[in-house]
């Protein structure tokens, strides 16, 4: 692994992982069209570890105000919203360990690109057709659990677990900008978890340092960048640009597929 590579992998896994356009699916891409070797579960660790701590420390003030009040007021409003996100957490985390295993079923590209295409119309009309009627600090038991049930769809590679949690919530009335905050409360422990997960099976395997640590930082640093970005472009605009995106990159991905 290359000092090159590494920074490569942290800078698509920070954009990809927060933008609805599914990280799984760009991380098997790129060393698929540029004939990489696979980057190994070490990798895998270092990346969601970076975009882990870019979540955590960018929502470090909306967390310690959840879970004061989750545990001192759980029936004020910040309270109960600490226990929603909890609960909506439970049905990726358990689904993720117990599917983990059947995952690489479903790294062919050409499956990669009709699920890149599929979400990216789910995207389109969810957000077309989304009421902005609930803000971020009204959320409900029912949304949240909706909105969680349906992150379990995002171990599929391509399609995204910021893209089928943010469609699943414009489909439901969340207003856009709402939905991507707690989208993003949502998957800090998810991601976390998941780079915890993976730690156990590096084992004694040897790892390199230097392009570990670079791909912590840089997925880190890019995933920040990424956070700040999609909540400010949230204020004026949709998510017909990430549709777009992926409905072309989905085209493009089954075209190489066949031809190569």
């Amino acid at each position: 692994m290359s000092i090159i590579q590494a920074i490569v992998y942290g800078v698509v896994q920070g954009i990809a992982e927060f933008l609805p356009i599914s990280s799984t699916a760009h991380l098997i891409l790129v060393p698929w069209l540029f004939g990489w070797s696979d980057p190994g579960v070490a990798f895998d660790v270092a990346l969601h570890l970076g975009t882990a701590f870019a979540v955590i420390l960018f929502f470090w003030k909306d967390w310690v105000s959840l879970i004061k009040a989750g545990i001192k007021e759980p029936k004020s409003k910040m309270g109960k919203l600490f226990w929603y996100l909890v609960l909506a957490s439970i049905p990726g985390a358990i689904f993720g360990v117990l599917l983990d295993k059947y995952m690489e079923a479903f790294r062919n590209p050409a499956l990669i690109g009709i699920m890149l295409i599929l979400m990216g119309i789910v995207l389109y009309y969810a957000d077309k057709l989304g009421r902005n009627e609930i803000q971020f600090e009204k959320m409900d038991f029912k949304r949240s659990l909706i909105v969680g049930l349906s992150q379990v769809l995002a171990i599929i590679p391509g399609v995204s677990r910021s893209g089928i949690t943010m469609s699943t919530g414009r489909f439901i009335g969340i207003e856009r900008e709402s939905i991507a905050k707690f989208t993003f409360l949502l998957s800090s422990p998810i991601i976390l978890g998941d780079a915890l997960y993976h730690l156990k099976k590096i084992g004694s395997a040897p790892v390199e340092k230097i392009p570990f640590v670079v791909a912590i930082l840089t997925s880190a640093i890019v995933g920040t960048l990424s956070i700040k970005f999609l909540l400010n472009y949230l204020k004026t605009k949709g998510f017909g640009v990430f549709a777009i995106y992926r409905l072309v990159l989905g085209i493009g991905v089954i075209i190489i597929y066949f031809v190569k």
